[in-house]
């Protein structure tokens, strides 16, 4: 399988690890791998990322990429990111072709998840 030119591997800022494993193991049912103190990393199945020991955050607003995740059931994956300890920071909106919401994870690190249904 050739991976060239495809998005191959991100990372995030986190401060507390234990609470971002628990939250992304939680509503997505990823892997984690500890290397050492200040990295962890993780696999969605499809790809691989990290988290690097740190106080800043990943916002949109401060003009970072969004990360966007898909979900079939919006709604159920709301709940999946409040149960979690995720916050809603974007309710559920419609676009042209879809519907979204964003979240920020446990560290504060802002995301979205969108479906077309």
């Amino acid at each position: 399988m050739n991976n060239e030119n495809q998005i191959n591997y991100v990372e995030f800022p986190a401060a507390d690890f234990s609470a971002i494993k628990a939250f992304y193991t939680a509503v997505f049912n990823w892997t984690f791998e500890h290397f050492g103190e200040e990295y962890l990393a993780f696999n969605d199945s499809r790809m691989d990322g990290g988290f690097y020991k740190s106080t800043k955050k990943v916002t949109a607003e401060q003009g970072a990429a969004l990360v966007i995740f898909y979900a079939n059931d919006l709604e159920a994956f709301q709940e999946r990111v409040t149960a979690a300890g995720g916050e809603i920071c974007v309710p559920i909106f419609s676009f042209p072709g879809g519907r979204r919401f964003h979240f920020n994870d446990p560290h504060g690190n802002e995301l979205a998840i969108w479906s077309d249904k």
